[in-house]
């Protein structure tokens, strides 16, 4: 049974310090909420999907696949928009646009259930990482789901940073 939801992502993080950080809160059951799962740049491949894959079956961590809670790619492209309109890059964004957050809602958020979420993953589960690639909670749609998450269950939200 869930117990608590942490949010974790790639940027900023090293291979050792990202997996510590898992380790350090508990993490059980991993949740990678990307549609594509891979990362540009040699410094983030231990979060490529198959490397990632790898390293949390060494840690006795479960891996999950949440193609679902993937933003769509006209809501990712809509947020690019935003993001190259504002100058700011996909890896120094402080916060989703107002667009971005109500269209996630409505996209994958409207037919998500809370408490089937929690049976799919089973009782074993008890601290799930959410994870995308931001390193800012409020600049992934991975805190949307920690929301609503929190507000369906009643499950306490830890975001981690590096």
């Amino acid at each position: 049974m869930i117990e608590k939801i942490v949010t974790i992502g790639a940027y900023g993080y090293d291979a050792d310090r990202f997996f510590a950080a898992l380790q350090g809160a508990g993490v059980d059951t991993f949740c990678d909420v990307r549609r594509r799962r891979g990362v540009r740049g040699s410094e983030y491949a231990f979060a490529n999907r198959a490397r990632l894959e790898a390293r949390l079956a060494e840690l006795g961590i479960r891996y999950v696949h949440r193609l679902d809670l993937a933003p769509d790619n006209e809501l990712r492209q809509a947020q690019y928009a935003v993001d190259a309109a504002e100058h700011v890059g996909k890896r120094a964004r402080q916060s989703l646009s107002p667009a971005f957050v109500d269209g996630y809602r409505r996209a994958q958020l409207a037919a998500f259930d809370s408490r089937h979420f929690a049976e799919e993953l089973g009782l074993d589960a008890c601290v799930v990482a959410l994870f995308c690639v931001e390193a800012e909670p409020a600049a992934c749609h991975r805190s949307l789901v920690a929301e609503r998450l929190a507000a369906d269950l009643g499950l306490p939200v830890e975001h981690l940073l590096p």
